[in-house]
């Protein structure tokens, strides 16, 4: 069978036009450079070796400033999309978190040897915008793609997301070797890159805000269910938050799915946060070394996640995802045993493979098994799942590296047991049954 063109009109529901897919698929490309630059592959290390000055407990500020930037996205989320359903302001939430992320990106590039209060509170906020911002993106998927088409249309935003991060890292990468050749410090480069990724942020994501359209509408005084919708959005949004948790045994896949989420995304978490420290502290990789690594991550990232979308719709996206944590856990046993840059490398190529096909296939499936009229609530605790995921997989990474005086190929082979319990629990998980209870309601879903 011939894949079909990218951005493909039949894979789109009714009355969604390419151009929108396209300023859809924008926002991942503009919010890419984010985490490849700042949490992967520049400032993470610039912060343990620099800001931290190298101290013992430098991995370990990093990773717990994450989590509680995670823990503020886990709290807020739920609520803030319940609040956008209600209103029917995804869109308007999208504006200001990418507003937010790009001004706290900025604001890291102040961050000097020993400023860790400003570079603790530049990441806490810059990541929990983005994480706002990613939630609220993937809440527009099932708007916009056919629910047989979704994993490829996942694929296609992910895959393009690469490319921006690659454009980001690539750009960075660039006037890291010139600053470098001009004898100019870390203190002077890792800043500009800071700069150089809000820039691609904000204008990458004009794109985003120009053509994408909000297609839901704002929810009726009295839902079909009986459920009042307050005057105060405030209220209601927590009315259809507490109404969610206590249908969720109604919705029995779509809870196993935050489930098993909470950690394969763990592990995936740890990959992205704590990559370049790791390279750089277990097998003495360079800055040069350790972004042109990422780079070629990247496109592994992107060539996995476009091609797992089509892949995923055909094979089915449970069995799709736990190929990919088969790899996740291949690529960690791989990195453990690496004792020269070669071996790495490979570990690496896994991991974008994986990379972008799961974070792909999870999202898509948990667009499956959303309601159609809830799609920010539910995203919303998607999200409450990953960020959980974010808090607990690098502070576990950076608590293992503490107690054990930083011993990272221990921290890194703990990162396993997330992939391998993230597959136990993919196995409990009924995709039919989920997209079946997603499109009866809470009254008849399939327990």
């Amino acid at each position: 069978m011939a894949m079909s063109p990218m951005f493909d009109k039949a894979a789109l529901n009714p009355g969604v036009r390419r151009r929108e897919v396209v300023g859809w698929a924008m926002y991942d490309f503009a919010n890419s450079g984010y985490t490849t630059v700042v949490l992967t592959a520049v400032f993470n290390a610039y912060f343990v070796g620099v800001v931290a000055d190298g101290a013992s407990w430098g991995t370990l500020a990093w990773t717990l400033a994450l989590g509680l930037s995670n823990l503020l996205a886990m709290l807020l989320m739920p609520v803030l999309g319940a609040w956008a359903d209600v209103r029917a302001a995804k869109k308007r939430v999208l504006v200001v978190s990418t507003l937010g992320c790009v001004l706290a990106t900025a604001w890291l590039a102040q961050a000097g040897r020993g400023d860790l209060a400003l570079a603790v509170a530049a990441i806490v906020l810059s990541n929990l915008f983005y994480s706002v911002g990613e939630a609220m993106t993937a809440a527009f998927l099932p708007e916009l793609a056919r629910r047989e088409a979704i994993g490829r249309v996942s694929g296609w935003g992910w895959s393009l997301g690469y490319f921006g991060g690659m454009l980001t890292l690539g750009l960075s990468l660039g006037y890291v070797i010139w600053a470098q050749g001009q004898g100019l410090p870390a203190t002077h480069f890792v800043p500009v890159t800071m700069l150089i990724t809000a820039s691609v942020y904000g204008l990458a994501s004009l794109a985003t805000f120009a053509l994408l359209k909000e297609h839901s509408r704002p929810l009726r005084a009295v839902q079909p269910g009986g459920l009042a919708v307050p005057a105060d959005p405030a209220i209601s949004a927590w009315q259809r938050l507490l109404q969610t948790w206590h249908e969720a045994r109604r919705y029995a896949d779509f809870r196993r799915l935050l489930g098993c989420a909470v950690f394969y995304q763990a592990g995936i978490a740890v990959v992205i946060a704590l990559a370049a420290i790791y390279a750089e502290a277990v097998l003495g990789f360079q800055q040069t070394q350790t972004m042109a690594l990422i780079f070629v991550v990247n496109i592994a990232s992107a060539v996995g996640a476009f091609g797992f979308g089509y892949w995923q719709d055909r094979i089915g996206h449970r069995r799709a995802l736990a190929l990919t944590l088969w790899g996740w856990i291949a690529m960690t046993l791989i990195a453990v045993v690496a004792t020269t840059p070669g071996p790495f490398w490979v570990a690496a190529v896994i991991a974008g493979l994986c990379m972008g096909s799961s974070q792909s296939a999870g999202r898509a499936m948990a667009g499956l098994f959303a309601p159609p009229d809830r799609l920010g609530e539910f995203y919303g605790l998607w999200t409450v799942a990953t960020r959980l995921a974010a808090i607990v997989g690098p502070i576990t990474y950076g608590l293992v590296t503490w107690a054990t005086g930083g011993n990272h190929r221990l921290a890194i082979l703990s990162t396993a047991l997330f992939f391998g319990v993230g597959l136990v629990l993919l196995r409990r998980i009924d995709v039919q049954r989920g997209q079946a209870a997603a499109m009866l309601g809470p009254a008849d879903a399939v327990r």
